[in-house]
């Protein structure tokens, strides 16, 4: 059982390094060709600019749902017990980072604010 879920796994991590990897050459592709159409005149910047952000949105999208295909492969190789496991894992992670984020947005906006103190003068705190 172990053999065939490495297997399924290995499967689908291999469909998504070569998902990710054509979309990647696609996208490279496809700025070369948009830029070669711009500068021979047959679109304009503005519309090669729209055109390289569709191209790019859809290799995304992609991306998304080669790795949506990878996680489910993934945890059909899981039971019940080792999937609920798994997502707690991924719910606690997703909270560091949010909580990470959230002090480092915090560190970077620094006030200063004067304050005046007890006997007139005024001080700065931060």
């Amino acid at each position: 059982m172990a053999d065939i879920a490495n297997g399924i796994a290995e499967a689908a991590r291999t469909a998504f390094l070569a998902g990710v990897g054509a979309v990647a050459f696609g996208a490279e592709k496809t700025t070369e060709f948009v830029d070669t159409l711009v500068k021979k005149g047959e679109l304009t910047v503005d519309q090669g600019k729209d055109l390289n952000r569709e191209l790019t949105q859809k290799a995304k999208d992609t991306v998304n749902e080669a790795q949506d295909t990878v996680l489910r492969a993934r945890l059909a190789t899981m039971s019940p017990a080792e999937r609920e496991a798994f997502a707690d894992r991924a719910r606690q992670i997703a909270s560091d980072m949010n909580a990470k984020a959230s002090e480092d947005a915090g560190a970077t906006v620094g006030v200063e604010v004067e304050v005046e103190a007890e006997d007139g003068d005024a001080e700065a705190t931060e």
